[in-house]
């Protein structure tokens, strides 16, 4: 989700729209939505088969959307497109901002109040107690290209982070965990960092969050569990991959994807972001009629 003039606009992993991966959302209320078309020129490579989770970035006068390629779930790299417009078209730059990267996906682009930027990711490691899908980052030197130094912040901890026992990955088998979908939000001088934790098929998926005093870390999970986002049997299951951003009435709200109770389809959901006085509390998902943020304003 990223805030502009005149309102807000989504994107999202799903279906193409006119031939372009990431189809594009509008909305001046967080309300009520229409699609705009397609966001990215789809690459000419054979692989390229898959696109997954667009987050855009405005710097410079223009809009830098970055999302892994892959086929299927084999191989996803991290690259960037840019357009002159919020809803694009972007055009791929080319480039692959994480070539000695088993694989990596997520990318949450970050910047600092002192104009430095970050990128943030989800990628496979393969040490340590829990194997699996951790959380890195590494600086933006440009919007287009990354230090090359990436640091490892958050790895597997939880029973309730397992994705799947028994998975077959690099040629062997794993009891595989995963975190992913990480997201930045700084307040009162803090980084909170979330994510989210498990298998994204299942109930148990869901967002916790961890915090630093620094946009590299080393970040602390002060609790453990899906604290943010879990599962309401019946009503909503396994919400997770949230962004957050600035409502109408000036306060944070949480956008992330959800099952309906029937599992028809992950669906986007919005709630208001719950901040108490250690940091970010338990805000959804809600099922029942809200206020919404423009009446709250």
């Amino acid at each position: 989700m990223l805030r502009v003039d005149g309102g807000y606009v989504a994107y999202g992993t799903g279906r193409a729209v006119g031939g372009r991966p990431f189809e594009v959302l509008r909305s001046e209320d967080l309300v009520s939505w229409r699609s705009v078309g397609g966001a990215l020129e789809p690459l000419s490579e054979p692989w390229a088969t898959d696109y997954w989770a667009p987050e855009v970035a405005a710097a410079d006068g223009r809009y830098f959307l970055y999302y892994s390629a892959g086929e299927g779930d084999k191989r996803h790299l991290l690259r960037v497109a840019v357009a002159d417009a919020p809803e694009g078209p972007f055009a791929d730059q080319q480039t692959v901002l994480t070539p000695d990267e088993r694989f990596a996906i997520d990318p949450h682009p970050f910047r600092d109040d002192d104009g430095s930027w970050y990128l943030y990711y989800a990628c496979d490691v393969l040490e340590g107690d829990r194997v699996g899908t951790t959380v890195a980052v590494d600086r933006l030197v440009d919007m287009t290209r990354l230090e090359g130094r990436p640091r490892v912040l958050l790895r597997p901890s939880a029973d309730w982070q397992l994705f799947r026992r028994e998975r077959e990955m690099y040629g062997r088998m794993w009891d595989w965990h995963t975190l992913e979908g990480p997201f930045v939000r700084k307040r009162d001088g803090r980084y909170y960092l979330f994510y989210s934790g498990g298998a994204w098929e299942e109930p148990s998926y869901g967002v916790s969050y961890a915090v630093a005093d620094h946009p590299l870390g080393p970040f602390e999970e002060p609790a453990s569990g899906p604290v943010v986002l879990q599962t309401v049997p019946g009503r909503v299951l396994g919400p997770g991959h949230n962004s957050i951003v600035t409502g109408p009435d000036g306060e944070d709200w949480i956008v992330y994807h959800a099952w309906d109770a029937d599992r028809t389809a992950r669906r986007m959901c919005i709630d208001r972001l719950v901040w108490g006085p250690d940091g970010p509390e338990r805000s959804g998902p809600s099922w029942e009629p809200r206020l919404s943020p423009a009446a709250r304003a």
